[in-house]
């Protein structure tokens, strides 16, 4: 299998405070991660390591076989990241704000049209693509902010609790589009939503205090349990 993502030791501290700690693991195109840990644990900060935003103080990743660096800025083309909290411009469109990040990302003239299309299309913003983006509500504004991680068609996509804001009907969308885009890429998404990492990802990983508490593969794995020994609650 190709091997997509390679974290190496990854450790990182702010000031006197260590958030990561030696944090590794791997991750094959068609597989999905989900990157669970209670609030505070380190997830954020592991997964602006992997998408470039952040250096690790030590360790090393790689992408798609290349170490993300400062002299590789190409590598930021292999990866879809989308944050918490997407930097939106609310008196922009969908379609505007997506022809706004394909120019940044350098998408040739004659492509944008059609990656901001077909992206508005799979991300099932097309209905709302002439809407201001102020006006969208909380879960269409996520849609653009996974849009505009899609726009490029990265083969590594990191997503920092995508689900938030998004209802039912929206979380089966969402669970679908993953579903159907995998096949080619490889897909962390971090998400509070146990019941979503069981019906979606391959795998899952339990991050707490900085360091992986747990990890393993989803199916037959009770992700409740997993998830409360790791996190060190005993319900003895």
């Amino acid at each position: 299998m190709n091997m997509l993502i390679e974290a190496d030791a990854l450790s990182k501290s702010y000031g006197n405070i260590e958030v990561v700690r030696n944090v590794s693991f791997s991750l094959n195109q068609g597989e999905i991660l989900g990157f669970l840990g209670p609030n505070g644990a380190g997830k954020t900060t592991v997964m602006r390591m992997l998408s470039g935003y952040h250096n690790p103080d030590s360790g090393m990743v790689k992408i798609n076989g290349i170490t993300l660096d400062d002299n590789t800025p190409e590598l930021k083309n292999l990866i879809g990241y989308m944050p918490e909290t997407v930097p939106l411009y609310g008196d922009m469109t969908p379609e505007e704000y997506l022809l706004f990040i394909a120019e940044t990302r350098l998408i040739p003239k004659d492509e944008k049209k059609e990656k901001v299309d077909n992206t508005l299309k799979v991300s099932g913003l097309d209905k709302r693509r002439q809407q201001r983006i102020e006006t969208l509500s909380r879960g269409y504004r996520q849609r653009v902010g996974l849009a505009q991680a899609l726009l490029h068609n990265p083969p590594v996509l990191i997503l920092d609790e995508p689900l938030t804001g998004l209802d039912p009907n929206q979380i089966i969308e969402f669970r679908n589009l993953l579903r159907k885009i995998s096949f080619k890429k490889a897909i962390i998404f971090s998400t509070h939503i146990l019941q979503e990492v069981e019906l979606i990802c391959t795998r899952y990983i339990v991050i707490n205090e900085g360091e992986i508490a747990g990890q393993g593969m989803v199916e037959n794995a009770n992700l409740e349990e997993v998830f409360r020994r790791a996190t060190g609650v005993n319900d003895d």
